[in-house]
């Protein structure tokens, strides 16, 4: 085979992919169950006549978070790693009018990479790691966790991390808000993962009135393969809450001191307008409540 050829064949097997089914083959173009020159001659019909041959409808694999599986106690969870990059916090375009004073102004902040929670923590892992189960809502472990404070947060994060040996901690404002847009996958929507709530979120509305948390995972996931960070339960951050600023930062921590922690992401009991990406609410660092809950970083 031609070196050329060689590196179509590449290039088809780094690009492209096709549902079968419930199953994934990569690089086979043509659909016909296997990869060879066949799918070279699919491709390069594609580059010289801008579509693809009658019958074939290839996929450009999206880019797959690298993740971690963490267990502790028998219970597992997913740590996402999130690739560094720069983006502008805040209420942008995407939001039209829905404005929040506290939202604004935008500023451009750089984050360098980290982890973060696939989920909220959900009752099956705060049981496992505190040995109790402080929610108002059971009956599904898999439902997130609740009625924690930030204090309880950093009594479970230090225990957590005594288990496991990792350096757990919650989020900063500007991680979490970077991750629920999408990080370097953003593709600029309303609400994290879409613009139509009904298809990510758990909220509130008269048509879509529900009466509790429900279990992590069941709406769609946003462009890093993250649950709930729009709706379910709000989610504390580290940071003091503050006001905004338009200089540029990079890894920025919150305000230095302070009397409110930050929460984000809305809740089962808010409207969609609350349950949007820039959306910041302030807490006192002892209240909870039954839409209040938390996401891990490291």
């Amino acid at each position: 085979m031609k070196k050329s050829s060689v590196f179509l064949l590449a290039l088809v097997l780094a690009l492209t992919s096709f549902t079968a089914g419930m199953e994934y083959q990569r690089g086979d173009v043509t659909q016909d169950g296997s990869v060879d020159i066949d799918d070279v001659t699919c491709l390069i019909s594609y580059i010289l006549n801008g579509s693809w041959p009658e019958d074939t409808v290839p996929v450009i694999d999206p880019i797959t978070p690298q993740t971690e599986v963490v267990t502790v106690n028998g219970v597992s969870f997913t740590m996402v790693t999130i690739e560094g990059g720069a983006f502008m916090m805040g209420s942008t375009a995407e939001q039209g009018n829905d404005v929040e004073f506290n939202e604004t102004p935008s500023h451009q902040v750089t984050l360098t990479s980290y982890s973060i929670g696939q989920t909220e923590v959900t009752q099956a892992l705060w049981n496992a790691v505190m040995g109790s189960n402080p929610s108002s809502f059971t009956g599904d472990a898999n439902r997130p966790v609740e009625q924690v404070s930030w204090d309880d947060c950093q009594e479970f994060i230090s225990r957590l991390n005594q288990l496991t040996g990792k350096n757990f901690r919650l989020p900063t404002e500007a991680e979490w808000e970077y991750a629920a847009r999408g990080g370097n996958n953003s593709k600029g929507y309303k609400f994290a993962g879409g613009n139509d709530i009904n298809a990510v979120a758990w909220y509130w509305d008269e048509g879509n009135a529900i009466s509790s948390t429900q279990p992590v995972a069941t709406k769609a996931p946003n462009e890093l393969q993250l649950y709930d960070m729009s709706g379910n339960v709000w989610e504390w951050c580290q940071d003091w809450f503050g006001d905004y600023t338009s200089a540029p930062q990079t890894n920025p921590t919150g305000a230095t001191e302070g009397e409110e922690h930050v929460c984000r992401g809305g809740a089962w009991d808010h409207s969609a307008y609350m349950c949007r990406i820039p959306v910041r609410n302030p807490c006192p660092a002892d209240f909870s409540d039954i839409n209040l809950g938390l996401r891990l970083a490291l």
